[in-house]
């Protein structure tokens, strides 16, 4: 397995750095995001309110930043939010997702991706999914971006799986918070295996 994907990075947020002061104030600290006018949100209100949702929109950016195309993460957001993959309830703000079935049709509608949803799959099977297909969007535990701690939970976050072999599993990570934790992130299987939900997103570009 090579080192380095190949594949461009995106974080969730404009400015990658952010994951730390989210982490400790929430998503008003990405009101403080310089960069934010880069992810098509009207204002930054909008942009805080739909950055700590759409992990699986940084994904899906990356694969198609692969074959050279890039779209700005709320338009993403905006457009698979039309097919169902979010639902935003404009009573209490909150917004739902990513849901995977609605999130299939739009990718095949808007971007001709080959795209299935795959539940029950063992962290040793991911090698095989990907030899069907190039990319998988892989469900995991948000505390991924530190391996070394046991989660309290499996699931929750989207990561994107590029390459996998008998031993180890590489990814980039849409809310890692340094270099280490975000792009070409190498870990053994069985370390990977404590924070993956047996479930995600087999995407062929």
């Amino acid at each position: 397995m090579q080192q380095q994907s190949g594949v461009p990075y995106f974080s969730q947020w404009e400015t990658p750095g952010m994951t730390l002061p989210v982490l400790a104030e929430g998503a008003q600290a990405l009101l403080g995001d310089p960069l934010w006018r880069h992810s098509g949100a009207a204002t930054i209100e909008e942009y805080a309110r739909w950055a700590v949702n759409v992990c699986g929109m940084a994904c899906l950016k990356m694969i198609l930043a692969a074959r050279g195309e890039i779209h700005p993460t709320l338009e993403l957001a905006r457009a698979c939010t039309a097919y169902g993959g979010y639902v935003v309830d404009e009573i209490d703000a909150s917004i739902k997702g990513l849901i995977y079935a609605p999130f299939v049709r739009f990718a095949a509608d808007r971007f001709a991706l080959s795209a299935e949803t795959v539940t029950g799959v063992e962290t040793s099977a991911i090698p095989e999914l990907l030899s069907k297909r190039r990319f998988f969007i892989a469900s995991v535990h948000s505390g991924i971006r530190w391996p070394e701690r046991q989660p309290p939970s499996k699931g929750g976050h989207l990561v994107l799986v590029t390459a996998a072999s008998d031993e180890a599993i590489r990814f980039h990570n849409p809310s890692g918070h340094d270099e280490a934790s975000q792009a070409d992130v190498t870990l053994p299987l069985a370390v990977f295996d404590r924070f993956f939900a047996n479930r995600g997103i087999s995407v062929d570009a």
